[in-house]
């Protein structure tokens, strides 16, 4: 068994917190600011009482972690959010915010067929950030990864202008070859896991102050990635993506590595319900959402022709020569979906 060396400032339970002189004052109540607890009191109230997994060989407290590796390889991604880009503390609890940087960072190793083991999350923060709103994003990061069987071993805290939620995920494949883009093939059938349109019809809710639709809403503010069916996937799928930046564009995504086309049918794509109800509501096109909203964090992928799809996929299309995407025979040039620099809009879609 392999061992993976994570940098870390954080210690990762009340043992090591108390070894390394980092329990947590009890003269700080949640009232009081992240300027006035202190740095090394702020980390401590998040990690009293929380429990690392069998991978964590040491958790943070000293230079560095250690975390286990079955696998000999070790899959890794990362992520960030930004306040005021990517969430809004009038749309979302701090628990929320730390369940979602987690759901869209696992994601992405999920996707290559691998379990999370360990995150280090890096967190920045005005000094008047209350320590209550740090608690809470705390709270939801430690939700997030012990629902995955995952530690969080390690990060930092730093000042900034805004509240920042830097994420890594470090993944076991388990023995099993990684799951590319770079593998659809000409008689694959397109597959995806989850409902889209989902997180972009509840952004489009917020921003227009509506009511109702609190599935949506949630859909928005914390993702739920079928990490199930894509671990079912993961041995028999040629190709696999999360989808975070809008379907079309994570389709093209393969496509691209695959140097194939994917055809794509719009009726069969499975969304909500509620999707359809909420454009009428808001006089708007529910395809757009659909096909092109972002952060539903479903999983996109290819089976061949011979292949049993697994339970929770569903068919959507087929691969053929060519390049591109096309939707109910026209293609796409574009896809919309989310883009990094944009500057329409001030929150992720």
């Amino acid at each position: 068994m392999e061992t993976l060396i994570a940098s870390s400032e954080f210690a990762a339970s009340s043992e090591f917190a108390a070894s390394s002189g980092l329990a947590a004052s009890s003269e700080f109540g949640s009232e009081h600011t992240v300027e006035q607890v202190g740095e090394f009191d702020v980390i401590a109230r998040s990690l009293v009482g929380r429990i690392q997994p069998v991978t964590t060989e040491l958790g943070p407290g000293d230079d560095a972690a250690i975390v286990t590796s079955g696998d000999g390889r070790v899959v890794v991604s990362s992520d960030m959010l930004v306040e005021g880009r990517h969430f809004r503390m009038d749309w979302s609890s701090p628990r929320d915010i730390g369940r979602k940087a987690v759901a869209q960072n696992a994601a992405d190793v999920v996707s290559m067929g691998a379990r999370p083991t360990a995150f280090t999350v890096s967190l920045g923060c005005p000094p008047s950030t209350p320590v209550d709103v740090v608690d809470g994003i705390s709270a939801g990061i430690w939700d997030a990864a012990t629902d995955l069987g995952a530690g969080v071993v390690g990060g930092d805290l730093v000042q900034s202008p805004v509240i920042v939620v830097s994420v890594t995920v470090l993944g076991d494949l388990g023995g099993r070859p990684a799951v590319l883009r770079s593998g659809a093939k000409v008689g694959d059938r397109i597959a995806v896991a989850g409902l889209f349109g989902c997180s972009a019809a509840g952004l489009a809710l917020l921003l227009d102050e509506a009511e109702g639709f609190p599935d949506l809403l949630a859909s928005h503010r914390i993702p739920n990635p079928p990490y199930e069916s894509a671990w079912a996937a993961a041995g028999s799928a040629h190709s696999m993506t999360d989808v975070s930046d809008g379907l079309i564009a994570d389709l093209r995504h393969l496509a691209e590595a695959s140097d194939v086309r994917f055809d794509i049918f719009s009726a069969t794509v499975p969304t909500s319900p509620d999707v359809a109800s909420a454009s009428e509501v808001l006089d708007v096109d529910p395809l757009e959402w659909i096909l092109s909203g972002g952060e539903d964090h479903g999983f996109a992928a290819t089976f061949g022709p011979e292949v049993e799809i697994p339970s929770g996929w569903t068919v959507i299309g087929e691969v053929v020569g060519g390049s591109g995407v096309t939707v109910d025979g026209s293609l796409r040039e574009s896809g919309g979906g989310w883009h990094s620099f944009s500057t329409t809009g001030t929150t992720a879609v």
